[in-house]
């Protein structure tokens, strides 16, 4: 006796395990996920960098070109683009996926500690760099409100103190801090009297940039 005994013997039995059988793959078919493109997330870390009131032509040549330079000896880049704005330049670096982005990232502060001579001698600070890709959305959005303080105290608290914390999380790339600013002090200038004793403008302000200097403490051997 064959398998296909029972099946012939009972043609209208067999019709309609066929059929049923069928409809089972069409329904289940529907239902299968179909990607259209593999979800693949490419290491990518985004490098900043601002010098307050340069153009944008003077940021593409004088900040972008010497950073693109450095950043492009680094092995492992299959993609680099960049964007300068007013005082403001963005390059991002895509690796290839066997690139370990720690790894990356350690080469990406080497390459910029070394653009630094070449850099102008004005940027307020050094480029920053964050292993994250900036076309991506953020994965979560936290807002913060109170009832005793205001947002300026709100943002000062989320800036120190939230935003610290939160950057130590394990894969977290980036922490951004928006709707407000943190506390300043504004100086206004009397021109009548800077006039009467000779004082120049550009004096005052090295005096208020020299007094608030932000200096690292110590140093590491």
């Amino acid at each position: 006796m064959t398998i296909s005994a029972p099946f012939i013997r009972r043609p209208v039995a067999t019709t309609l395990l066929t059929i049923g059988i069928g409809l089972a793959g069409v329904l289940a078919f529907q239902l299968l996920p179909v990607s259209p493109l593999p979800q693949v997330d490419f290491p990518t870390i985004s490098v900043r960098a601002g010098l307050p009131g340069a153009s944008p032509e003077t940021m593409a040549a004088t900040v972008a070109t010497p950073l693109e330079r450095a950043l492009g000896r680094i092995a492992g880049i299959t993609e680099m683009t960049s964007s300068s704005s007013l005082g403001s330049t963005n390059i991002t670096l895509q690796f290839d996926l066997s690139r370990d982005i720690d790894g990356a990232a350690r080469d990406v502060q080497a390459a910029i500690n070394a653009a630094r001579g070449i850099l102008p001698s004005g940027l307020p600070s050094n480029p920053s760099y964050h292993k994250s890709n900036p076309a991506s959305a953020p994965v979560i959005i936290i807002s913060m409100t109170s009832d005793t303080l205001n947002r300026g105290q709100m943002y000062d608290s989320a800036s120190t103190v939230l935003a610290q914390a939160l950057s130590q999380v394990e894969g977290v790339g980036e922490v951004s801090i928006g709707g407000s600013s943190l506390p300043a002090v504004r100086v206004e200038l009397n021109p009548t009297a800077l006039n009467h004793y000779g004082i120049p403008t550009s004096t005052v302000r090295s005096a208020i940039a020299t007094t608030n200097a932000n200096r690292p403490k110590g140093y590491i051997d």
